[in-house]
């Protein structure tokens, strides 16, 4: 894989990237600080993908996440792609996602789409709102790294609602995964003074509330989800809230998740409903839900 331009988030944003198609060595854009890194694929791709979503921007923001997931059916997997070290770029690459870079950018292009706003710089800035603590990148802990804080969080800038406190359960939440098991993750790895603060965070993500639907109870509630939901597959390893997400979408009448697969390697449709998906891994307990705002 080339080297990744690193650039300063401005109007100037997509040029910067675009540069990278005549010049394949390592472009950089001097800045008092690095604030973002793509590839010129990358802003290639996210340019086309909102040329065609403001054709229909009059949809909802749920469809349109929907309608931007499809578009990186098949797409490749690739795991850990936001680990550039302390400082925290932005990180934009969409040639290659996981399961949160996939629903994150899939929120934003949708968001940029319904604003009317077709432009790279506006999707960027989408994005690092949906990403980060109250929008604001400062740093590898104002990411928003487990699901449960990014539904919170997310919920408190009204981008989306959480639907499965109307007919879903109380969710236990104890997550510390990150502050017991520093060395999984090479920036905490790199700088134990930040595990304290993660501990910290972990701790407030886990005295407040949340609500899912279990999986012993999804069959009888399918019919309260929509297409473009994001959710989070519910997990009872210890220390963890959620493994998975991907966006909901409803096939036969039936809800199949669209997801960045490490098993398929690449982003798909699953072939099997939601429903089964729960029913045949143990680990699963059910489904947290964040629903976009229009």
């Amino acid at each position: 894989m080339t080297k990744p331009i690193l650039f300063a988030l401005s109007a100037l944003l997509f040029l910067a990237c675009q540069q990278r198609k005549k010049d394949t060595k390592q472009v950089v854009v001097e800045q008092p600080k690095v604030l973002a890194i793509c590839q010129a694929a990358d802003s290639t791709k996210v340019q086309a993908v909102l040329d065609r979503l403001n054709e229909q921007s009059d949809q909802s923001t749920a469809n349109l996440v929907a309608a931007a997931g499809k578009e990186f059916l098949g797409i490749p997997y690739v795991a850990h792609t936001l680990e550039h070290g302390l400082e925290e770029p932005l990180t934009i690459e969409v040639e290659g996602l996981d399961c949160t870079t996939f629903v994150e950018t899939a929120l934003a292009l949708a968001r940029t789409a319904k604003a009317q706003r077709s432009d790279f710089d506006q999707f960027a800035q989408e994005l690092e709102k949906i990403r980060y603590r109250d929008g604001k990148r400062d740093g590898y802990l104002s990411r928003l790294h487990y699901f449960t804080d990014w539904l919170f969080d997310n919920e408190q800038k009204e981008l989306i609602t959480q639907p499965a406190e109307d007919f879903g359960k109380p969710l236990p939440v104890k997550v510390d995964f990150m502050s017991t098991h520093p060395d999984s993750y090479a920036v905490l790895k790199a700088n134990p003074e930040l595990v304290k603060t993660m501990a910290e965070q972990e701790a407030k993500v886990s005295e407040r509330s949340y609500f899912y639907l279990p999986k012993a109870e999804f069959a009888a509630n399918e019919d309260q989800l929509n297409e473009g939901d994001i959710i989070g597959l519910v997990t009872n390893i210890k220390g963890l809230d959620v493994t998975h997400t991907g966006i909901l979408v409803r096939i036969d009448e039936r809800i199949h998740l669209m997801h960045a697969s490490s098993l398929a390697n690449e982003v798909v449709i699953s072939e099997e409903p939601l429903d089964e998906m729960l029913q045949n891994k143990a680990s699963y307990t059910g489904i947290v839900i964040a629903r976009p705002l229009n």
